[in-house]
């Protein structure tokens, strides 16, 4: 079966600094018309560091669509043709005290396809350690929480870690272990 939907035309509704809204007329397989609002995103990237001690550590920062503060991975958008490990590398240092020596990609998932072309890099940080001299940007407030396995589980019962880059990175972190 054909499920490809085709695009008509498009009308962008909002134009931001990092997120554009567009309404697109669509045709369907079926050969009738619909619409869809749908966000551009530049893309992200996430990084899953864990200590020498086997410790993850995350960020915890206020998530103001969601009016809460949400614990998760490091992560950032992607800046114009910017290398999704070099950003991965960057937000670990930037947001956290940690640095990584490399980074291995561990998967790519779109965020919210309904919706949204957001694709999402996953990397695992290697030969981490606690070096890093950067800062968060000026509009950033975040608060390094490193947990161990046991303290990772208990948060993931507990419903403390409800963020899906990190639930993703944390099943196959949790199912190698």
């Amino acid at each position: 079966m054909d499920l490809t939907e085709t695009q008509i035309s498009s009308e962008k509704i909002f134009n931001g600094t990092f997120v554009s809204i567009a309404q697109d007329k669509v045709r369907l397989p079926n050969g009738n018309e619909s619409f869809r609002i749908v966000i551009r995103h530049p893309g992200a990237a996430c990084i899953l560091a864990v200590t020498p001690d086997d410790k993850v550590v995350f960020v915890r920062q206020w998530r103001y669509a969601c009016d809460k503060a949400m614990l998760e991975f490091p992560a950032g958008k992607l800046e114009e043709g910017e290398d999704p490990a070099v950003c991965a590398l960057r937000e670990l240092a930037e947001e956290t005290p940690f640095e990584a020596e490399r980074v291995e990609l561990m998967r790519t998932f779109y965020t919210a396809p309904g919706f949204c072309d957001e694709k999402m890099y996953l990397y695992r940080a290697i030969n981490v350690s606690q070096t890093s001299k950067l800062e968060p940007d000026q509009d950033e407030f975040v608060e390094t929480v490193v947990l161990s396995r046991e303290e990772v589980l208990q948060a993931l019962k507990n419903g403390e870690i409800e963020d899906a880059k990190t639930v993703i990175g944390l099943q196959e972190w949790l199912l190698e272990g």
